[in-house]
């Protein structure tokens, strides 16, 4: 090779290497940090148009982009027409493409009109500094299965053709694995066929084609693990010519040993269910947290860039009721501190942060926490972040409140009173199977628990079956979606129906309060009773369970995070989960248990939420701090 030949060969190598690197540097910007962000959901459900979508990314461009929140994400079934009928699950009201992919409702949509897509909503999205993002499912629509849509191959703008064959929609999607909160929506594609990956490089191509940098992957992971889809979608991410932020969700039932797995081809993964405005759901985020620290998992490897467990996102300020076809319409249900103590901990456990909340309704307290300077300096920047177990508690006493489903076994039996527990499960879990139907001392049917052996001498735990109640009109256009479906209640909550979010585990003062509400036309309040015994919720697609508990099972507790910030500083909060008042307390020689290196006796101590100097730190650190709230210091040591 002469050295012309060598300088060619030498330069082509060098613009291959920049070319590769400024790719991926590119990408790990989008990654580098917990995203932050607006997501659609929390206050729209599915029902968001183009002109309330826009004005809201206006809103986080003027007051929260400063503060970090780049992405403005429509949530689910932007593709759907909003017509008399439309439901999460319903079949036959979405707009597809002559290639079988999704489209956005023109009806809400009207800038995708001409098969334009969001092409011109990411144009306007950009040009207010911010980045565009939606919602996608899993595989392959049950529309475009039954209306048998050719398959785009991407690479010639044709029809897919393989062994002489040109494939179609039947021919790949798998009507057995439908999604399980989602049944006659979309089901998965056979990644084994050339023609089931040509089918999803279709769709990320187009994504890629409307200029989207932020795509949330839905039905996939947790209760619906697909890791053959996340695997191809993500290889078909790695190679588009543009950064895109790769998200899962839901996370119901997913595991660290789960998450290990797809951490590398991702970019951040729910590790829950939907996270909605009560205590119990925020309360169910510690230990799952405290796992996915103690895994390594935080800012690990990821697609282009770095993976973050995300503990879903934040329902403060303006929202919707959860599963219902309305948009905005009530304030959190939380209570400050309650808010408060979930902002805290999605920072010390550096989760995403996507805000919930109508940006129309932003109120200043709302406003204030969630660009609270401190909390996004932990979120973004603090390192070693995990459980700290070294506490104590010198005024909690033990705490149970005896409710309608409390059950005391004979004398005989030396465990003496139990309560029940509300769990939600896997259907696919033999923990789940338990529920029958029985004739009631009424005129109407019940669904009971079937206690297995070792509970025989435990009266059994039953609800009585409705009709779903039509309260309007309005209700009287979905009454269709629940056709078979069931209103539970217990006999001494009339009007009230059993409610549910798609936690796994509520505990069982929560199944006495939190989880029935008002009765109404809602997917949360859902339920069918199927022949294997299951009792499914039409929200969350998981199973109702019901555990024995011991009475003297604590419903509270308290509860601490450590981390320490890029200064030298040292976070620590405290978490009062109980039902009273507490103080909660550490010593200088267990902080030095987390973290060796630092010598405690040089700090001085500041609390963040009420502004008290501690001064200088002696041998312990205590806060009394008030029910499910909690307290923030910020240690600084020479």
């Amino acid at each position: 090779m002469n050295t012309y030949n060598k300088f060619i060969f030498l330069f082509f190598i060098i613009i291959f290497i920049f070319g590769f690197l400024s790719k991926s540097a590119l990408s790990e910007i989008h990654a580098s940090l917990p995203p932050r962000g607006w997501n659609s959901y929390d206050s729209f459900c599915w029902t968001i148009s183009e002109e309330e979508y826009l004005q809201n990314a206006q809103l986080i461009a003027q007051k929260l982009h400063v503060h970090g929140y780049e992405y403005a994400v429509v949530d689910y079934l932007w593709y759907r027409k909003l017509v008399p009928g439309a439901y999460v699950d319903s079949l036959g009201f979405d707009v597809i493409d002559e290639w079988g992919r999704m489209i956005p409702d023109p009806g809400r949509w009207p800038s995708s009109k001409g098969g334009k897509g969001f092409k011109d909503v990411a144009k306007k999205v950009h040009d207010m500094g911010l980045k565009f993002g939606f919602h996608v499912m899993r595989g392959i629509s049950t529309q475009a299965v039954n209306a048998n849509t050719p398959i785009l191959d991407v690479t010639t703008g044709k029809a897919y053709v393989e062994s002489g064959k040109i494939w179609h929609a039947k021919d790949i999607g798998q009507k057995e694995k439908a999604c399980g909160w989602m049944k006659n929506g979309f089901m998965s594609v056979d990644t084994t066929l050339g023609a089931g990956r040509a089918f999803l490089k279709s769709l990320y191509h187009q994504y890629a084609e409307w200029d989207v940098d932020f795509l949330k992957h839905d039905c996939v992971f947790g209760d619906d693990y697909q890791p053959d889809e996340i695997t191809v979608v993500s290889g078909i991410l790695k190679g588009l010519n543009r950064p895109i932020l790769y998200s899962l969700s839901p996370g119901t039932s997913a595991t660290p040993a789960m998450a290990k797995q797809v951490a590398p081809l991702v970019n951040m993964y729910r590790v829950t269910g939907d996270d909605w405005d009560n205590w119990g759901d925020v309360a169910a985020h510690f230990d799952v947290s405290r796992d996915f620290a103690a895994a390594s998992l935080i800012g690990g490897n990821g697609l282009l860039g770095n993976s973050w467990p995300d503990l879903d996102m934040l329902p403060l300020g303006w929202l919707t009721e959860p599963g219902v076809n309305v948009g905005p319409h009530r304030n959190s249900s939380l209570s400050l501190d309650e808010q408060k103590t979930q902002m805290t901990l999605w920072s010390m456990a550096r989760s995403p942060l996507m805000f919930g909340g109508d940006m129309r309704k932003l109120d200043d307290t709302t406003y204030s926490l969630i660009t609270n300077p401190t909390l996004l300096e932990i979120n973004s920047f603090s390192s070693n972040n995990k459980e700290f177990p070294y506490i104590t508690s010198t005024t909690y006493s033990e705490f149970l409140e005896e409710g309608p489903n409390f059950r005391k076994r004979s004398s005989k039996d030396t465990n003496g009173s139990e309560k029940l527990a509300l769990g939600l499960l896997s259907c696919h879990n033999l923990e789940a199977k338990g529920w029958f139907l029985r004739a009631g001392d009424t005129n109407l049917d019940q669904v009971c628990w079937k206690w297995g052996a070792r509970s025989k001498m435990l009266e059994p735990f039953c609800l009585y079956k409705t009709e779903p109640h039509l309260q309007s009109d309005e209700d009287g256009m979905y009454s269709e979606a629940y056709q078979g479906k069931h209103h539970l209640r217990a006999r001494n909550r009339e009007g009230l129906c059993f409610d549910t979010s798609s936690k796994r585990k509520l505990t069982s003062k929560e199944h006495k309060t939190t989880s029935f509400s008002q009765c109404r036309l809602d997917a949360n309040q859902m339920w069918e009773l199927n022949s294997n015994g299951t009792l499914v919720n039409s929200y969350s697609g998981s199973c109702a369970s019901i555990k024995v508990m011991k009475a003297n099972t604590t419903p509270g507790g308290i509860r601490s995070w450590i981390a320490t910030g890029r200064k030298g500083e040292v976070f620590l909060a405290y978490f009062n989960m109980n039902p009273t008042r507490t103080t909660i307390s550490t010593t200088i020689s267990n902080l030095s248990k987390a973290f060796p290196n630092i010598n405690f006796q040089s700090c001085s101590c500041k609390e963040v939420w009420s502004g008290k100097d501690y001064g200088s730190l002696l041998h312990s650190l205590s806060a009394s701090v008030d029910s499910h709230a909690c307290a923030l210091f910020i240690l600084t040591c020479t």
